[in-house]
């Protein structure tokens, strides 16, 4: 069993075909093929359903690629590992990030670290906090931004709370309470709102809010950014709560302040198994010391 196979089988599984895997990997489609049917044969099992419409995983495949991906990252994290024992931080550096980051400026920090250590591949994905804090214990992402309320607490990673915060209403200039610089948790409970999806962190904010005052709320749109968020409410479709730092930067709207305000924490995570020395660095940077 090689580390290669074990790339194509990934890539395979993530674009869906084997004509796709063999672009990305830059080879020859034969070649991933005859490699994969290879490794199949060494296991026993088939890894994939081919038709001529679609490639699937079987059960086996299922079972093998998680194993395949940290498989991986940990020869990845090796190499980084000997580098980094050399003097040289090189590597990946995954990071994620929920749409209302406010922390930190995010775009800024990655800059000065992709300056620092060219030699490191850096990316950059937007979830809800839920999705980044499976793909941190997963080991798909590094890093994640995410926000909290502040009661919250994670399983499989270690995180450093960097700021603590208060949702506010944001409501379009026409709307009744957008000459108002507060009002109460009641009153905004009367309106309609844009929200973001049931069971997320970011909706849990303003749920455990409302349920603690003894109220509901009607939300008649569900999103999954901020973006989205804001432009529903300009449209006059209903009200939103976003963090206070959010709501500066978005245009065309109203901020009124609410209480009691639901609280949240924005919180950085990493790795409960340990950093890589790209991740250690990118950390450091941000006056986090992983240990």
């Amino acid at each position: 069993m090689e580390l290669q196979q074990m790339r194509y089988v990934v890539a395979v599984a993530e674009t869906g075909g084997f004509t796709r895997a063999a672009e990305r990997c830059q080879v020859v489609q034969s070649g991933l093929s005859h490699q994969i049917a290879r490794l199949e044969k060494e296991l026993g099992a088939r890894l994939f359903d081919r038709t001529s419409r679609s490639v699937r995983l079987t059960a086996a495949g299922e079972a093998f690629l998680p194993v395949a991906r940290q498989t991986l990252q940990a020869a990845e994290r090796a190499r980084a590992e000997v580098a980094a024992a050399s003097g040289t931080v090189r590597g990946r550096l995954a990071v994620g990030a929920i749409s209302t980051v406010s922390a930190v400026d995010l775009a800024r920090e990655l800059g000065a670290f992709h300056a620092r250590y060219p030699e490191v591949r850096v990316s950059l994905r937007m979830e809800m906090s839920e999705a980044l804090l499976a793909h941190v214990r997963e080991g798909t992402l590094d890093v994640a931004f995410v926000g909290l309320v502040p009661g919250a607490r994670t399983v499989g990673v270690r995180e450093k709370v960097l700021a603590r915060g208060e949702l506010v209403a944001v409501v379009p200039p026409e709307h009744p309470l957008a000459g108002r610089e507060w009002t109460t948790l009641a009153r905004v409970a009367r309106e309609t709102f844009v929200d973001f999806a049931a069971g997320s962190a970011a909706r849990r904010q303003r749920d455990e809010a409302f349920r603690a005052a003894g109220l509901s709320a009607e939300v008649a749109f569900e999103v999954t950014t901020v973006e989205l968020l804001a432009e529903l409410v300009r449209a006059g479709l209903g009200i939103g709560m976003v963090p206070e730092a959010s709501a500066r930067r978005l245009t065309g709207l109203r901020t009124v302040r609410v209480r009691p305000a639901p609280e949240r924490t924005e919180r950085v995570v990493w790795s409960g198994l340990g950093s890589s020395p790209a991740a250690a660095a990118f950390l450091a940077g941000l006056g986090v010391e992983v240990g």
